[in-house]
């Protein structure tokens, strides 16, 4: 027998006297223990409270002891250390059945105290050897001589590996139950009671049936030790445990955790993955999640427009239907990234009418009917490779609207992006960069440069307002063509004649658009447009202009119309709202949004005024009519905008209270369709994402503001009654001015008649 062995013998039977004897080793320094700073990642939360990502290598969330459930502790002291509370940091009966088990050949016995896991975990290595296990039994002594019974379970709760890059039960929690500590049933809590002992093979998520087994030996032992009744230890037993798969339930919102990341790393380097910064962002997690189905939804219904691409791969499955398959097909789908909306699986059987497969999760689905009408080509029996779909393609299926069926679907090749702001603050309650991070990290919201086309339009004739063209101006949609031989069209090819500025703006006249643009002025338009934050010099310094060729991005749009949503400021966007340090310490706070004064104005109030109005005609009765019609409600304001060839398709707009935007279109800029438009592919997804978040909004109307006098149907600035406003801008480019409003005649005066008795 060796002297290690004899050591571990000596402290079982005869107690730790013996064992200071026996291996006088050094020591590690135990200030890492006695002065816990536990690393903590970036993490990044809605500005409610919801996370949306946490950076660093481990999951963790510091809980003091005193905020952690009682329920929790007493369940891992039954299963772990029912002696904790009386020991010394060793637990001689435990380690004398260890022993004895390794002197006789027997099953190896862990017999660690709490104290003893704590001295592993903080300086350790976790490789099993006689030498290690003397070592810790030696710093579990001194641990017990220089800290509390509750600071070691603290320490405990919080650095212990769970499984799944969790690290403490408070991060396992979320991980496994997508809950707090405090919010765990019994079950839950004995689940997470039963996961020190085999993290890695047995957390519910990568073995659910090995860790119900675990869960069961807790809850046995609590039941043994009274931490619950025979009642409750039954029921616990019958309790359904619904786990958080991963990547469900989550928030997606990879694009704001990376704009927050970045911002955090640049001002504090790369300690911040470790230092438990926490970043609030202004997001509202019910809006962002409404812009991310939304966006999602729409991009789905456009790649259903076009053809089967085929399958994603195919995997070798063995013969029969017998468990060897289900453990087969599930091996196959582990490297296959699942997804919330878009589910990875594997066919088991393939025929003309009908498709059995199975998902990551296990669960067997059938397709049939209209489900598989999509990919017919690939069903023939003679299709081939990759439009072929048979025993064994990974494909992707999606629930149907209804929820009872199941319909085969694909990744899409199309972009999309979403951002929606709070107008009166500038602070971004929404932003979706691309139809999937994981695929895609470019942010269109913020980095993608596209051409606005007719959305554009509100912004030009909000600079023709200063110049004397009101919504009843009349323009003529006639064609045009400029000295260079430059001949611009109408979408549709056709010319309306004579048509109200409001009109035109509805129905998206282009023509309309160049004749009040160069009546204006470009070098005036430009310049008014950098009023509403867009770049001057990405605006051409031509007519082209007015038909949207220039660069913006989703997030520049969204600002520009949130100027006319809160009556005529310029607010800069805010999606960092707190920095703090682990401690609550605030590192950075992002300032109040800026007074609303008339002497920071972007805009004039009557100038927002109207071009809203003739905005709400265009949600009314124009291209985006969808808009009032299906949300039944009369305060939406917004324009469409398609580029030439449907490269872009965008949708911009407002209800008083929030301002979004959508966009669609291609990485590498390529047409989306011969018939698609801004209001058959961006506003979907605006009106999806409007009806969710408005639902309890009550309809707020626009007030016209002092400086402004009716005109008949509509308005005219008050000055151009006296002045006179531009009347027409007929075909060649003549402008027309209305004669001034004739000022009532004087009364005459007096005659006298006689009667004074003179």
């Amino acid at each position: 027998m060796t002297i290690v062995p004899r050591v571990l013998l000596l402290a079982a039977l005869w107690g730790a006297p013996a064992l200071t004897l026996a291996a006088p080793w050094d020591l590690p320094d135990l200030d890492r223990a006695l002065r816990y700073q536990p690393k903590q990642p970036l993490s990044v939360f809605t500005a409610d409270g919801v996370e949306i990502a946490a950076f660093g290598a481990e999951r963790r969330q510091f809980m003091p002891i005193a905020q952690v459930p009682k329920l929790l502790q007493d369940a891992v002291i039954a299963v772990e250390d029912a002696r904790f509370r009386e020991h010394g940091g060793i637990d001689p009966k435990g380690m004398a059945r260890a022993a004895i088990a390794m002197l006789t050949g027997g099953r190896r016995q862990g017999a660690s105290t709490i104290t003893q896991q704590v001295a592993r975990t903080f300086f350790l290595e976790q490789r099993f050897t006689a030498e290690r296990k003397t070592r810790e039994i030696l710093i579990a002594l001194e641990l017990e001589k220089k800290l509390s019974k509750d600071q070691i379970l603290e320490l405990y709760v919080n650095e212990i590996f769970l499984g799944q890059r969790a690290y403490g039960f408070a991060a396992a929690s979320q991980v496994y139950f997508g809950k707090p500590l405090a919010q765990l049933s019994i079950a839950e809590t004995a689940m997470l009671a039963g996961l020190p002992q085999n993290p890695h093979y047995a957390n519910p998520i990568a073995n659910f049936e090995r860790a119900t087994q675990r869960q069961r030996i807790v809850l046995e032992r609590m039941r043994v030790t009274g931490v619950i009744s025979d009642a409750q230890h039954a029921a616990a037993r019958a309790e359904k445990l619904a786990i958080r798969a991963p990547g469900r339930g989550v928030l997606h919102a990879g694009h704001v955790a990376e704009m927050a990341r970045a911002v955090v790393v640049e001002r504090f380097g790369q300690n911040a993955y470790t230092s438990g910064i926490k970043v609030t962002t202004s997001l509202r997690a019910a809006e962002q999640r409404a812009a991310w189905a939304a966006l999602r939804r729409g991009v789905l219904a456009h790649d259903r427009k076009g053809v089967w691409r085929g399958v994603e791969y195919t995997e070798s499955l063995p013969a029969g239907d017998g468990p060897e398959l289900e453990a087969a097909a599930a091996r196959a789908l582990k490297d296959h990234r699942d997804d919330e909306m878009l589910r990875v699986a594997i066919v088991l059987a393939a025929s003309s009418r009908e498709l059995r497969v199975q998902l990551a999760s296990g669960e067997r689905v059938v397709l049939s009917g209209e489900g598989l009408r999509w990919a017919r080509a690939g069903l023939a029996p003679r299709a081939r490779a990759p439009l072929a779909i048979q025993r064994g393609s990974v494909v992707r299926v999606i629930r149907e609207d209804n929820g009872k069926g199941w319909a085969i679907a694909q990744w899409p090749q199309a972009e999309a992006a979403f951002v929606a702001l709070d107008p009166a603050s500038g602070r971004v309650r929404a932003l979706v960069g691309a139809f999937d991070f994981n695929r895609q990290p470019f942010n269109h919201v913020t980095q993608a440069w596209r051409q606005p086309g007719s959305a554009i339009k509100p912004l030009l004739y909000s600079a023709a307002l200063e110049h004397g063209v009101m919504p009843s101006t009349v323009v003529d949609d006639a064609p045009y063509t400029a000295a260079n031989g430059w001949s611009p069209a109408n979408s549709d090819g056709q010319f309306l004649g004579p048509l109200a500025l409001r009109d035109a703006l509805a129905k998206s006249r282009n023509l309309v658009s160049v004749r009040v643009l160069q009546a204006t002025g470009v070098g005036a338009a430009r310049d008014w447009l950098a009023r509403y934050g867009l770049d001057a010099a990405r605006q051409p310094d031509n007519l082209t202009l007015a038909l949207g060729t220039g660069s913006v991005t989703p997030l520049q749009m969204a600002q520009a119309y949130g100027v006319l949503a809160n009556g005529g400021w310029l607010l800069p966007p805010v999606l960092i709202e707190r920095i703090t340090d682990a401690q609550g310490k605030v590192l950075f706070e992002a300032p109040p949004a800026p007074a609303l004064t008339e002497q920071t104005r972007a805009i004039p109030a009557r100038n927002a005024y109207l071009d809203a109005t003739m905005l709400g005609e265009v949600t009314r009765t124009g291209t985006a009519a969808r808009a009032q019609a299906m949300l039944k409600r009369s305060d939406l304001y917004g324009k469409t905008g398609t580029t030439d060839n449907a490269v872009d398709a965008w949708f911009a707009g407002f209800q008083p209270s929030l301002v979004a935007v959508a966009w669609m279109g291609y990485g590498e800029p390529k047409s989306l369709g011969e018939r698609e438009s801004g209001g058959g592919l961006a506003l979907p997804i605006w009106i999806d994402f409007m009806a969710q978040v408005l639902k309890d909004v009550p309809v707020a109307a626009l007030v016209p503001p002092p400086g402004l006098v009716r005109d008949g149907d509509d308005w005219l600035y008050d000055e151009l009654a006296v002045t006179g406003h531009v009347l027409r801008i007929g075909a060649d480019g003549t402008v027309q001015r209305a004669q001034p409003f004739a000022p009532p005649p004087a009364p005459p005066a007096p005659v006298p008649d006689g009667s004074n008795g003179q």
